[in-house]
């Protein structure tokens, strides 16, 4: 694996052309402005041999750094964030830095897997997933009147979760409630930040809330 990998003299990144986590993953890589390598494959496309040989789970995302080879979008993220640590996107504390990890654990179970029911044959399941989606959207958008960013001061990891999930809701057929407009607001500076628009692939640039 590792002599694949040796091959590498620029950082590579291979990621789904339209899934939220991978998106998320090119986010932090356009915040930190990395130079990297991306390496956009479709659901039709076949994958690269040198993928299948790297990782072990037959998933897409995948991260090459020389000798380094990372397949989990959480570990990738913060992976980036301590390689290049400037803006920082952690908090510096431990206290903080463990609840920022403990958000970003709850948009992956409340929100993230919420998200792949969304494309289930079954039409009901489906239809729930995307009414549990609606509901826990709501229900966080009143914490966006209190600070700019998901529960913090500070753009952090969260949001970098956050933005890919909100570029899509049309995408869902997901209409918020004007009750929800602080997050909508929310989402309007997120997408208004340059590595935001730097991050979207082709696939992506056609999106929008609908």
């Amino acid at each position: 694996m590792a002599s694949v990998a040796n091959r590498r003299s620029l950082m590579v990144l291979y990621s789904d052309n339209d899934s939220a986590i991978g998106h998320a993953v090119r986010i932090v890589l356009a915040e930190k402005d990395v130079n990297v390598e991306i390496n956009y494959i479709g659901e039709d496309d076949d994958k690269p041999e040198e993928l299948n040989e790297l990782n072990p789970y037959n998933s897409i995302l995948t991260l090459i750094d020389r000798d380094l080879v990372l397949y989990d979008a959480q570990i990738i993220m913060e992976y980036l964030d301590e390689r290049f640590p400037h803006p920082p996107l952690m908090p510096v504390d431990p206290v903080t830095r463990a609840s920022n990890r403990q958000i970003r654990y709850r948009v992956m179970r409340d929100l993230y897997a919420v998200v792949e029911q969304l494309d289930s044959d079954n039409d009901i399941a489906a239809a729930n997933a995307k009414k549990v989606l609606r509901d826990n959207l709501t229900a966080i958008a009143p914490t966006f009147t209190q600070m700019p960013f998901f529960m913090s001061e500070e753009y952090s990891l969260v949001d970098c979760y956050m933005g890919p999930l909100l570029w899509r809701l049309g995408e869902y057929g997901i209409k918020l409630p004007m009750s929800a407009k602080p997050l909508q607001q929310y989402a309007d500076t997120l997408f208004e930040r340059e590595a935001f628009k730097t991050s979207l692939s082709p696939v992506e640039k056609e999106m929008n809330l609908g």
